[in-house]
């Protein structure tokens, strides 16, 4: 089971999205669908989706919080792995900035012979990359996480920050703004990644005027097996208390994380009385109460 799991916030189009990307990328699906009632947004869709075998998860929950590139998504395309690599992503490209916002165009760079970087027309951005084949083989897909504003320059920290907190965690590749990059100082991070629980991220400083920060919109969840887990994290990663909302939180440098029981993923695909406990439990928790959640899912 993928522990770590990226989650979308949509206003009202998590299914309309997660069909589109099915239809756009390969190896991808939908793998499950659930409405939850009362909640303080009406009926919420929350969808479940796989892109070439990494899952996400989102949720239909109103107009609240909107999809920025502060967080966005690396897509690999192999030619070692993949002969059709090279055609793929030329697909993949075209479907994701129909109606969409380039932001850096597909062609050639220093790090990438063919890489381009979009917003696509839900807000989700996607940076494709035709990966060299000479290199280490990479996941298909690594979230990634640029810093900007008031938390530019604090890549490096906050990887940090994170690899002290996970278990199977490990730096990858740093790499630095050499002398003469301004507006972004030398020896910030340009590119990082690194691994929590077994998955990668990747993350960036950049210096640039940008229009957008962190939301809520894009959350990371992290699935727990046990309440002591669940409190292990909320512990290490809460640090504003007004964020702090059914699993939500958010960390010191302002990235939205949710902790979630493991067993949270069944108990929303129940029947619908069920679901119907279960978030009558869940909306009036702060951090989830695990036992409290598996009474109301298992009452008579």
């Amino acid at each position: 089971m993928q522990k770590i799991v990226p989650h979308l916030w949509f206003d009202t189009q998590a299914k309309e999205a997660a069909n589109f990307y099915a239809s756009v990328f390969p190896d991808a699906s939908v793998t499950n669908v659930t409405t939850i009632t009362g909640t303080p947004s009406g009926d919420c869709d929350v969808v479940s989706f796989d892109i070439m075998g990494f899952s996400f998860q989102s949720i239909s929950a109103g107009p609240y919080f909107k999809l920025n590139p502060s967080v966005s998504f690396m897509v690999n395309f192999d030619p070692s792995q993949n002969s059709e690599a090279r055609k793929q992503i030329d697909e993949v490209w075209e479907k994701l900035s129909a109606d969409g916002k380039v932001l850096m165009p597909l062609g050639a760079y220093p790090f990438s012979e063919h890489y381009g970087w979009v917003e696509d027309k839900y807000g989700v951005s996607w940076q494709l990359i035709y990966t060299k084949p000479e290199g280490e083989v990479r996941p298909r897909i690594i979230p990634s996480i640029m810093f900007v504003g008031d938390v530019c320059g604090k890549a490096e920290e906050a990887s940090d920050f994170y690899l002290s907190i996970f278990e199977n965690a490990k730096r990858g590749t740093i790499a630095r703004y050499p002398a003469g990059s301004s507006p972004d100082k030398e020896g910030t991070i340009m590119f990082t990644d690194f691994m929590l629980d077994g998955q990668w991220f990747a993350a960036m400083d950049s210096a640039q005027e940008h229009w957008f920060a962190f939301t809520e919109a894009r959350s990371i969840m992290e699935n727990c097996g046990t309440q002591i887990g669940s409190d292990y994290y909320w512990t290490k990663l809460a640090a504003v208390p007004e964020a702090e909302q059914c699993g939500w939180l958010k960390d010191k440098y302002g990235v939205s994380w949710q902790i979630v029981p493991s067993v949270m993923n069944e108990m929303m695909k129940g029947d619908a009385e069920k679901v119907k406990r279960v978030t009558e439990a869940f909306l009036k928790m702060k951090k989830f109460d695990l036992a409290t959640l598996q009474a109301a899912y298992n009452q008579a």
